[in-house]
C-alpha cells in the first residue's frame, strides 16, 4: 500500500478560517480569566443550541444547491407566536387577555405547523415554479416579516410562564435542557443524512440534479421535504430562543440565516451542493459562537464585531468557492 502524502498547503487553505478562529479562541482563553470556565462554556452551549438547529435546516437547502433566506424571519415568527400564547394569566400586557393557559408542547406544535406551511410554499415555488431558491426565499422572508408585523402589531412580548422559560434555564444533571434538545435533534438529522433514502437523494440532487432525476429520484418531492423540515427546525429554534430571551419582538431572528449559512460553510457544507456533514455544521456553529464570545471577552465594541462577522462570512464563502473551482 502506498502512503498518501499530506498536502499541508491544501489543508491550511481548506481549514484556514477554522485555524485562525481557534487561535483567537486560545489567545482569549489564556489572556482572559473565566473564558474557559464552566459557566461561560455552559452559556456558549446554550447560545449554540438554537443556532445549530437553524443551521441544520439551512444545511439541507445548501446541499441541494439551494438556500433559505427566510430562516431568520421564520425563527422570529415562531418566537412571537409562542410569546403571544404562553404569557402569564395575570400579566398586565397579555396579548390575548381572555386566553387560558395553553400546553407548552401544544404551542410548540402550532409554531411548527405554521412555519411548515411557509416551508411547503418555499418548496413548491422552488420545485414546481423553478424560481431560484435565493429569490423565492427572499420573497418569503419579506412575507413572513410582514405577517409577523400584522399578527403582533409590532408589540413587544414578555411576561412568560415559568413552564415555558424553564426550557432555557433548566438543567438535567448539570446539562442545560437546550443543549440536550439540540443534541437529540442533531442525532436525528445525522441519521437522516447518513442512513435514509431521503439523505441519499439529497446528496444526489446536490451532486447532479439532472442525473439524480434520470436515476429515479423524485427531485421535486425531495426538495419540498427539505424546505418543510428546515421550516420545522426554524420553528423549534424560535420557540427556544423566545424561552431563553424571556421575551420576543418582530426583529428576533433577523440575520440568523446569514450566520447559519456562514457556519455551515465554515463546517464544510458547500454552497455548490452535494457536500456536507452534520458534524461539520456543529463545528461551524460552535466556531462562530466562540468567535463572538472571544470578541466580547476582548472588549471589542459591538459595531466592530459585526464587521468581523461580515468578513468571516465573505472569507468562508470565498474559500468554499475556491475549493469547488479547484475540483473542476
Amino acid at each position: 500500500m502506498t502512503k498518501k502524502n499530506v498536502d499541508i498547503k491544501k489543508l491550511l487553505l481548506d481549514n484556514g478560517i477554522i485555524i485562525v478562529l481557534m487561535l483567537l479562541v486560545l489567545i482569549t482563553g489564556f489572556t482572559k480569566d473565566n473564558f474557559f470556565s464552566f459557566n461561560n462554556l455552559s452559556n456558549i452551549s446554550v447560545n449554540t443550541a438554537a443556532r445549530v438547529i437553524i443551521a441544520f435546516g439551512v444545511s439541507g437547502c445548501l446541499i441541494t444547491k439551494g438556500t433559505d433566506l427566510s430562516a431568520g424571519r421564520q425563527v422570529g415568527l415562531a418566537s412571537c407566536i409562542a410569546g403571544t400564547l404562553l404569557q402569564n394569566m395575570d400579566y398586565s400586557g397579555k396579548f390575548f387577555p381572555n386566553l387560558g393557559d395553553m400546553p407548552v408542547l401544544g404551542v410548540l406544535l402550532i409554531c411548527i405547523l405554521v412555519c411548515a406551511i411557509f416551508g411547503l410554499i418555499n418548496g413548491i415555488v422552488i420545485s414546481y415554479l423553478n424560481v431560484p431558491a435565493f429569490i423565492g426565499t427572499l420573497g418569503m422572508q419579506l412575507m413572513v416579516y410582514g405577517i409577523c408585523l400584522v399578527y403582533t402589531n409590532a408589540t413587544p412580548l414578555g411576561g412568560y410562564r415559568k413552564a415555558y422559560t424553564i426550557i432555557a434555564t433548566g438543567k438535567l444533571a448539570g446539562i442545560p435542557y437546550m443543549f440536550i434538545i439540540a443534541f437529540v435533534i442533531g442525532l436525528i438529522m445525522w441519521f437522516v443524512y447518513n442512513y435514509t433514502r431521503h439523505g441519499k437523494y439529497m446528496y444526489a440532487i446536490g451532486g447532479n440534479e439532472a442525473a439524480a432525476e434520470v436515476s429515479g429520484v423524485n427531485v421535486k418531492k425531495t426538495k419540498i421535504i427539505i424546505y418543510v423540515t428546515a421550516a420545522a427546525l426554524y420553528a423549534i429554534a424560535g420557540f427556544l430562543l423566545g424561552a431563553k430571551a424571556g421575551g420576543a419582538s418582530v426583529n428576533m431572528g433577523q440575520g440568523y440565516e446569514l450566520e447559519a449559512i456562514a457556519a455551515c460553510t465554515i463546517g464544510g457544507v458547500s454552497v455548490n451542493g452535494g457536500i456536507g456533514r452534520i458534524s461539520g455544521v456543529v463545528i461551524g456553529v460552535l466556531v462562530f459562537e466562540l468567535l463572538k464570545s472571544s470578541m466580547q471577552f476582548l472588549g471589542i465594541q459591538t459595531n466592530y464585531q459585526y464587521i468581523v462577522q461580515g468578513i468571516v462570512i465573505i472569507v468562508a464563502i470565498a474559500l468554499d468557492i475556491r475549493k469547488y473551482i479547484a475540483k473542476k
